[in-house]
């Protein structure tokens, strides 16, 4: 999967609100997302370097906002 690195770089960076929306009520963390997504960033988008659990925070939060734009 290629990621539009400008496009991550501009969710976690400046649309923080549209994260903690998506979080909202799932026990996750607004942080623990934009971790997952600074991880990306700094690994050029290599999506198989990441975790099992951080694939699921990837899928289930980054992925869908990245899609919306």
């Amino acid at each position: 999967m290629e990621l539009d690195l400008d496009l991550l770089d501009d969710l976690i960076n400046n649309r923080i609100d549209e994260i903690e929306k998506s979080v909202a009520g799932t026990g996750y963390l607004a942080r623990t997302v934009i971790g997952v997504g600074t991880f990306l960033l700094d690994n050029e988008g290599n999506v198989d370097l990441l975790t099992s659990k951080q694939k699921v925070t990837f899928e289930r939060f980054l992925k869908p906002l990245l899609e919306e734009k």
